[in-house]
């Protein structure tokens, strides 16, 4: 029990933490995306949203497999203070992920006129895909030394990474959009998507000073522990990385291939259907650039339950206690769905005075926008259970299994993309349809399977149904109390902002009052002590 109990205390401090950082890092991309889409429109931003898939694309297949493995293999060598063997691990790693990105910056910077020409047929975007393109080599070498750090779940250092990764990407990428609108919309796009580039690069910089600043105290471990060192030869790590990473890579791989599938099959089935170019372009703009960047909002959370997921149940698989891996998959899954419920209701009743606050500018496209989002919202829930049953599977080394699953939702997900949208009626909205409904199968086929083979049985009363009642009544007190605050003050920002803030207060009330969560559990998160006296005040 108490080794579950610092088990659990160390996940939710560096679930935390990302946490924190994640959702500084999505706010900061929602001001790298509104001022953007306010400049240049639907039109406009449909270059950056047909751009950014191939970017995620590439750059999952060099840094979604590997970091994951080097942060499960460093945990498992760790937990037995095999601190050598750990960091032979993360400098074999190091290597392999510069090589993968120099070759997906090779791919891109000299493919990009085929890229724009065979995939996106968006013509114009190929200037914004060089402009990318360097990123692709600095983010995977980034991404060893955060897998390295999160394998000794320290989280701090990927979450100080990510902070200035995003704070240079949104600096540089605005400054070199607003500076170059005057020559047109591709070199404005260029500008936007080289801040990704800039942001890599200061990344990097400060996750390698992290990292000279421990080495004194890695070295000393590495000294101190000799006796618990195995010998462990460089082709061995690289076989049993690539064992680990490649089913991983695969998997991952899916979700932003489902996105490129969108930016492919979305613009050929709208001009298909009877849409022109230019209304295509606005349509796919709307749902990249309107709605894709609040949907990744929650999405942050759930990301930092699953990269301290993976190590902390790693770490239990590997000396054999499966009573701790069962009981920290439990309580990941329960705070996915205490994040991603409210999240997703929320979100959908204010869905259209948040758009309205968000892009002033734009009100009609802003409008139209309101039901792709509202569609979106659905998928929030799922996509959070995906994320975090896929962490849970890949902690106890059964990587293919997620990957299988989600090519089948995948599968689904194509065809239902490509019937849908070329009904005019769904138009563009048939895409997010089909995301959802790849995340229902692929989420349910996961939780079968870790029931049958580890025994992990969720709690449904426990861990969907009280968050998602919390959720629904918080959502209806949000709609009611923006409507009333709109009468009294007819505006739309500060009744969105106030209404955002009678919903958050009614679901931190209603979640203890449901007891979907305990204060014995806030008392374990970071400052969580003073959470806990401060809750005491209102709620006994």
């Amino acid at each position: 029990r108490k080794a579950y109990f610092m088990a659990g205390n160390k996940f939710l401090k560096g679930a935390a933490v990302l946490g924190i950082a994640g959702i500084l890092v999505k706010v900061m991309g929602m001001f790298f995306r509104l001022p953007l889409t306010n400049w240049i429109g639907a039109e406009g931003i449909s270059y950056y949203s047909s751009v950014y898939p191939i970017y995620v694309f590439f750059l999952t297949l060099s840094t979604a497999g590997i970091p994951v493995a080097i942060s499960k293999m460093v945990s498992e060598r760790t937990v037995v203070k095999n601190y050598g063997g750990a960091h032979k691990v993360f400098h074999t790693s190091l290597w392999l992920m510069a090589a993968f990105g120099f070759v997906s910056f090779l791919l891109v910077h000299f493919g990009a006129q085929y890229i724009e020409d065979a995939v996106l047929k968006n013509p114009g975007t190929s200037l914004s895909l060089q402009a990318i393109a360097p990123s692709l080599f600095f983010v995977p070498v980034m991404s060893a030394y955060r897998g390295y750090f999160q394998g000794r779940q320290n989280m701090n250092p990927t979450a100080l990474s990510q902070f200035f990764e995003q704070l240079f990407r949104v600096i540089v990428g605005l400054s070199l959009a607003y500076y170059l609108i005057p020559t047109g919309l591709e070199a404005t796009n260029a500008g936007a998507t080289f801040g990704c580039t800039a942001g890599a690069v200061a990344g990097l910089v400060v996750v390698i000073a992290i990292y000279l600043l421990n080495l004194p105290s890695i070295r000393t471990k590495i000294r101190r522990n000799r006796s618990h060192e195995r010998t462990e030869s460089t082709r061995a790590i690289v076989k049993r990385l690539l064992i680990i990473a490649v089913p991983i890579t695969i998997g991952a791989s899916i979700l932003p291939l489902m996105e490129t599938i969108d930016s492919a099959v979305v613009m050929r089935r709208l001009q298909a259907s009877g849409w022109s170019l230019v209304e295509s372009k606005v349509l796919w703009g709307r749902l990249g650039g309107y709605c894709n960047s609040l949907i990744g909002l929650p999405q942050a959370f759930t990301q930092a339950v699953v990269m301290s997921l993976v190590p902390a149940i790693a770490a239990g698989f590997s000396i054999g206690n499966l009573n701790d891996v069962r009981e920290t998959s439990k309580l990941g899954m329960r705070a996915a769905m205490i994040i991603s419920f409210p999240c997703a209701v929320g979100m959908f009743a204010l869905a259209e005075p948040i758009l309205h606050m968000l892009y002033p500018r734009q009100l009609a496209e802003a409008t139209a926008s309101v039901p792709t989002l509202r569609i979106m919202c659905v998928g929030i829930v799922f996509m959070s259970a995906l994320q975090t049953l896929t962490g849970a599977l890949q902690g106890v080394d059964r990587q293919v299994i997620p990957v299988r699953n989600l090519a089948i939702g995948s599968l689904a997900k194509l065809v239902i993309t490509y019937v849908l949208v070329g009904w005019r009626v769904f138009n563009v909205n048939g895409g997010p349809i089909g995301t959802i409904a790849a995340y229902m199968i692929a989420t349910f086929l996961n939780a079968r399977y870790l029931k049958a083979d580890i025994n992990i049985k969720f709690d449904y009363m426990l861990t969907y149904v009280k968050p998602a009642t919390a959720s629904i009544l918080m959502g209806i007190a949000a709609f009611a109390s923006y409507k009333i605050f709109f009468l009294v003050t007819s505006s739309n920002l500060l009744s969105t902002l106030l209404a955002v803030c009678v919903g958050a207060a009614v679901y931190v009330v209603l979640i203890f009052a449901v007891k979907a969560i305990t204060k014995d559990e806030i008392a374990r998160l970071p400052k969580g002590d003073k959470l806990v006296r401060i809750l005491d005040k209102f709620i006994k």
